[in-house]
């Protein structure tokens, strides 16, 4: 459709003289006004001269665990948009079980030239994996930056929200509310999340409760990650009497909840639930999800400045930014049900005698 400078004008509320100026890529606008020239250009459904149109500084690759725990398309998101203003343009590679591993996808990115890849709760998150296969990447050299998960010895940015923290956080919630038979859920402890969010949970139980270290043990219960996970979990530590559960995701929180429901429990009558991530729609399940939100926002846009810089020849601190998580309370807590008192036995009423014939 060809663009009429009238309505365009219109739409940017500037003079025709001014559109002809920016279409024709002339000097002498002001950046602002040839901006609003632009999005009056996109807005309209007009498409962009050649001459206007960005050129991709290039393409960075992105590696994400799923799709399906909602809070890996949330990074996708906004490292997307963080990455649009600096002109590069990101690929993305989801990983699926049985599908294409982390490996693959690198010598995917590295076929297609990238100029960098950010990874998402990869892993290096994994105790248990050879993280030599960063070390490889950083020696060609290719500049990567990590999200959730440490790993020492390998030279590159990491971020991550503060795990320990978060369950720590959790913990001082329910307790407030008045719980002491708090459980833990959580997935392997091979990952450095996992083993955090454990030493915050032990921490503050430790602090704020009477529980013993042995009855810790019995009160932690680590699973798979997911729905299924969780409500397996969930079902063991409620038959060992807990009232309150903290979950190391969203997507266990809600299996927690199932298995109270399925025991004839209701959250948060009986049980309260507190999960972690504040991924989207948690606030509008039933009941709404009390959650440990991780700044998904902050930690997407530091780790792609941090890899900006490393491309641009600019290398930043080679440690981890830990961000503050926040807790969002929601309708899966309550107050703890107060312990029923013990029934006390009534003492016998004495028979009076009667007298006996004669």
């Amino acid at each position: 459709m060809r663009a009429r400078l009238s309505d365009i004008a219109q739409q940017a509320e500037v003079s025709e003289a001014t559109v002809s100026r920016v279409l024709n890529d002339r000097p002498g606008v002001a950046p602002e006004t040839r901006q609003a020239v632009l999005t009056a250009l996109d807005v309209l459904g007009y498409e962009r001269p050649a001459r206007l149109r960005k050129r991709s500084a290039g393409l960075v690759g992105l590696v994400v665990p799923e799709l399906d725990n909602p809070i890996f398309p949330a990074f996708a998101q906004i490292i997307e948009s963080a990455l649009a203003p600096t002109g590069y343009t990101p690929v993305l590679c989801t990983q699926t079980p049985g599908g294409v591993r982390e490996d693959e996808y690198v010598e995917m990115l590295l076929d297609r030239q990238v100029s960098g890849i950010v990874f998402v709760s990869g892993l290096h998150a994994d105790t248990a994996a050879d993280h030599d296969r960063y070390r490889t990447l950083l020696a060609r050299p290719l500049p990567i930056v990590m999200i959730n998960g440490y790993a020492p010895g390998i030279p590159a940015p990491f971020v991550s929200c503060d795990d320990r923290e978060s369950a720590e956080l959790a913990v001082a919630h329910l307790v407030a509310l008045g719980h002491r038979r708090i459980g833990l859920i959580t997935g392997p402890d091979r990952f450095v999340p996992v083993q955090r969010k454990v030493a915050g949970y032990k921490a503050a139980m430790g602090r704020l409760t009477d529980i013993t270290s042995a009855e810790l043990a019995d009160l932690t219960e680590l699973s798979l990650f997911g729905v299924e996970g969780g409500e397996a979990a969930a079902g063991r530590l409620i038959e060992r009497g807990v009232t309150g559960l903290v979950c190391g995701s969203d997507l266990m929180a809600l299996g927690a909840i199932r298995a109270a429901r399925q025991r004839g429990l209701s959250v948060p009558g009986d049980i309260s639930v507190v999960g972690y991530d504040d991924s989207p729609l948690m606030a509008f399940t039933d009941p709404p999800l009390t959650t440990v939100r991780q700044p998904v926002a902050a930690m997407a846009v530091a780790a792609v400045r941090a890899l900006v810089d490393e491309i641009n020849g600019h290398p930043s601190p080679n440690s981890e930014y830990l961000f503050r998580p926040e807790l969002v309370v929601r309708g899966s807590t309550a107050v703890a049900k107060p312990a029923a008192p013990p029934t006390r036995q009534r003492p016998a009423t004495p028979t009076p005698s009667l007298p006996i014939p004669a």
